[in-house]
């Protein structure tokens, strides 16, 4: 029982680090991207993100079909391969702005500023990306500890736990996929 409490308590310190360092690491990448000199095929990425964000909407909601016709087996594959998704996108997104800086909602000219003649010619759409783009933001970043415990309850048989934290887990993850592809295609245009 102490070694099982031990182990637990590992387990829980490392959803607690990781939850921290992501966004962490992820910002220090946005404000000072380190410029690895990967080429510019990483420009590219955006568009591969879009694809993973996509990708998961199907494989979350492949999920939720298969637990509500009972199939636990397929129900747990196809959220490992939504986690699988989430880990093959933060990768790439860490990639992406280790080497390239912020594209901005409406630099028309991409020279990384938005002046007033661009602002205007946004108008309220970029009010509408920004508001978008912040809650995908700020929902991505509460939502990781949540899958990882969601996770942790179902692969230790805490099943009750497991379907407490996924009531609300899992559209949140589900709106964070969705709202990943709907700021790639606001976006998009500004992309050089």
């Amino acid at each position: 029982m102490e070694k099982e409490q031990a182990g637990s308590k590992v387990y829980l310190r490392i959803i607690y680090v990781v939850s921290l360092l992501i966004p962490l690491v992820v910002t220090f990448l946005i404000f000072f991207p380190a410029k690895f000199g990967a080429g510019s095929w990483v420009k590219t990425l955006p568009t591969v993100h879009a694809l993973i964000n996509s990708l998961t909407v199907v494989t979350l909601i492949a999920a939720l079909v298969a637990i509500k016709k009972g199939n636990i087996a397929v129900h747990r594959s196809f959220m490992f391969a939504s986690l699988f998704m989430g880990v093959l996108f933060l990768v790439s997104y860490i990639l992406y702005h280790s080497n390239v800086s912020s594209v901005k909602f409406g630099d028309l000219n991409h020279d990384g500023m938005v002046d007033e003649i661009e602002l205007a010619k946004a108008g309220t759409s970029r009010v509408i990306y920004l508001v978008i783009l912040a809650s995908h933001i700020l929902l991505s970043i509460l939502v990781v500890p949540f899958v990882l415990f969601a996770f942790y309850f179902a692969l230790t048989g805490q099943i009750t736990r497991h379907r407490k934290i996924v009531k609300y887990t899992y559209p949140v993850w589900m709106y964070v996929s969705i709202t990943g592809v709907v700021v790639y295609f606001l976006i998009k245009p500004y992309y050089i």
